[in-house]
């Protein structure tokens, strides 16, 4: 026993004097949770709390391109200005210039292109229904294109979002345009206005829910998506610190001299493996504890902690175990603390890179999606957000906990084989 406490004694000894190792483990990654949870919340906010800055050129000289542009300002989802003297031409310049994120160019004939393609439609549909004698045919109206210009540093995803609010409310006013022409053809004059009430409600209300096993609501944000993130991210990039240690010992002749004093070496390594697992949990604590108070001091979501904390105490075990042996592995493996270093480093990034840490998985094509399994950080993420996000049972941790336990196994199997190759053990 006693030799086993002089050991585990020499290892925080020599993490504590580690300084740089000390800041990677826990500065950078509390650093990296506090600003990627900053970005990604001010992210998820832009269309649902900060309003989008939209530029409406409305050069219609109808009642359409207004009643289209009163829509949107009502909506709440944009910062409407409207300027019907800039040329279309210049559109793009102007939205620059004046640093909106979108502009509306409405044409001229805009009102009028409605009326007509309402009043085609609404012919057609009282001819089928024999009301009205049928007619010639004509040439189909062509509806006029509304041209949509924005920011190009505005993604995708939130471009198509504003192209699907301004077609629902174009949606409404074909609508109630068609409606009018209908009363109209038939001769009963105005639409009733009961009925145009009706219209501009009729629209199905749709509920969020999070699918989750866990009996109370979680509300999905970026900190419960980022805290466990980055702390698997720092569990694992240990092996900056544990890597180097390793070589570093090897080769100043520290491993040959525990060879002539009567100790086992897997005593040796298991204080390693001991005393950087509890620098894992340390990490998993003062991360979290980041997030659970800190985070409202500056504006963001807090951290919920799951119900189920023996769940969340095992995903934690597993995953400091996954992560020191991986350590030990490129540790037992590398000739120079260098080649420690760097491969350890990038090696994490790339684990990290597929397994979900920076980009959600299921965006990935399908055989990155495949590789991104053999990453044990894609299995630890797994492990935290089935019982941060989904509630999951023992039987859906199953999986997670079989990977990283054969994953860990595999690691200390190399180790072995390693250090019994180089005549340490």
């Amino acid at each position: 026993m006693y030799k086993l406490y002089i050991s585990i004694k020499k290892e925080v000894l020599q993490l504590i004097n580690d300084k740089v190792g000390l800041l990677i483990m826990f500065a950078m990654p509390l650093l990296l949770v506090v600003i990627i949870t900053l970005i990604q919340d001010s992210t998820f906010k832009l269309v649902k709390e900060n309003k989008i800055s939209m530029l409406v050129v409305n050069r219609d000289a109808g009642a359409q391109g207004k009643k289209l542009t009163e829509m949107l300002a009502h909506s709440g989802m944009f910062t409407i200005t409207t300027d019907s003297t800039i040329a279309k031409a210049s559109i793009k310049s102007e939205l620059l210039k004046q640093n909106r994120n979108v502009a509306l160019y409405i044409p001229e004939n805009f009102s009028d292109n409605l009326r007509q393609k309402a009043s085609e439609i609404g012919t057609l549909f009282l001819t089928d229904l024999g009301v009205k004698d049928s007619a010639s045919k004509s040439k189909p109206v062509k509806l006029t294109a509304i041209d949509f210009f924005h920011d190009p540093v505005l993604q995708d995803n939130y471009c198509y979002s504003i192209i699907g609010v301004v077609q629902s409310y174009l949606q409404l006013i074909e609508n109630n345009l068609m409606v009018e022409n209908m009363y109209t053809e038939m001769g009963d004059g105005k639409t009733p206005a009961s009925l145009k009430n009706v219209l501009s409600q009729n629209q199905v209300a749709i509920t969020k829910t999070a699918a989750t096993n866990a009996n109370f609501d979680i509300m999905p944000n970026a900190t419960q998506h980022n805290v466990p993130a980055w702390t698997v991210f720092a569990m694992f990039f240990m092996v900056v610190s544990l890597g180097s240690n390793i070589v570093a010992e090897r080769n100043n002749g520290s491993f040959i001299r525990l060879k002539t004093m009567p100790t086992n070496f897997w005593m040796v390594l298991s204080s390693k493996m001991g005393v950087y697992l509890f620098a894992a949990i340390l990490q998993v604590v003062l991360i979290f504890s980041v997030g659970k108070w800190l985070f409202p001091l500056i504006k963001l979501t807090p951290l919920t902690l799951p119900n189920d904390l023996m769940g969340l105490s095992t995903v934690v075990l597993l995953s400091g175990l996954a992560a020191v042996s991986y350590a030990l592995l490129v540790g037992s493996l590398a000739k120079t603390q260098e080649q420690a270093n760097g491969f350890g480093a990038v090696s994490i990034i790339i684990f990290a890179a597929l397994g979900g840490i920076w980009v959600p998985v299921f965006v990935m094509p399908g055989y990155l999606k495949t590789i991104s399994q053999f990453s044990p950080l894609y299995w630890c993420l797994e492990g935290f957000y089935t019982v941060f996000l989904k509630g999951g049972s023992w039987n859906e941790l199953l999986k997670v906990a079989l990977f990283l336990l054969s994953f860990t196994g595999a690691c200390l199997l190399v180790v072995f084989g390693s250090l019994k190759r180089s005549k340490i053990i």
